[in-house]
């Protein structure tokens, strides 16, 4: 229970942390990024070595995992890429790329010439951050002490509420709660995705799929704007 309690504390002011620098102080993408290594990464694994005295692969449980396992994130991830290149061809024509192009520039101070690099960064070094942190950390921590029901929800909902601050200027009220609403579908399929296998491999390579198609189309909108 001190566990969850210490998990449920250090993830609400980090997830906050985040969401100042993304919304307030106007953080480059680059000081984010390093900010982000710390909170979702550094301070998790400090705790769970020095802390809590435990072993961080037997906790994250990556040993021994075989390909056969990671069939299902496989498929899904290809599944997840189609479904949104479907979904932004359907509403393509109520969301603004000049206002997202836009917002990329100017608060992220994100150029042409290094979406590519970010781009790449999103799709394998951010989404593994993402998994680590709301799945390995939170999702599987809280479950193994106890409170799975309590896991799904509360790392599926820090995960939508997260990402919904980050994108709060691009779209109006009615997408943006399509998004809340898909984002926590989707945390909730992550956690369910991860347990068959006890690890956060299976997510993260649905995630890299779907940042890859998101990124994609935003190389398309930089393209066209």
């Amino acid at each position: 229970m001190k566990q969850n309690t210490a998990i449920i504390m250090i993830s609400i002011i980090s997830v906050c942390m985040m969401i100042v620098a993304e919304q307030l102080l106007g953080f480059s993408y680059l000081s984010k990024t390093i900010l982000k290594i710390g909170l979702f990464l550094g301070i998790p694994l400090v705790i769970i070595r020095f802390v809590w005295g435990e072993n961080i692969l037997h906790v994250l449980n990556l040993k021994n995992t075989q390909v056969s396992q990671l069939k299902t994130g496989i498929l899904l991830g290809f599944l997840s890429a189609l479904t949104i290149i479907g979904a932004y061809l359907m509403l393509q024509s109520v969301i603004d790329p000049s206002a997202i192009i836009n917002d990329l520039k100017t608060r992220l101070d994100i150029t042409f010439q290094t979406y590519i690099l970010v781009a790449l960064y999103i799709a394998f070094g951010n989404s593994l951050l993402e998994e680590f942190y709301f799945r390995g950390f939170i999702f599987f921590k809280i479950s193994q002490n106890g409170n799975k029901t309590f896991a799904y929800i509360y790392s599926a909902l820090l995960f939508s509420l997260y990402h919904l601050a980050i994108f709060a200027v691009w779209f109006d009220v009615s997408l943006l709660l399509l998004a809340l609403v898909g984002l926590f579908s989707i945390g909730l399929i992550f956690n369910y995705l991860n347990t068959k296998s006890g690890n956060f491999l299976n997510s993260w390579i649905v995630h890299i799929m779907a940042d890859i198609a998101i990124v994609s189309i935003g190389f398309y909108w930089f393209l066209h704007s």
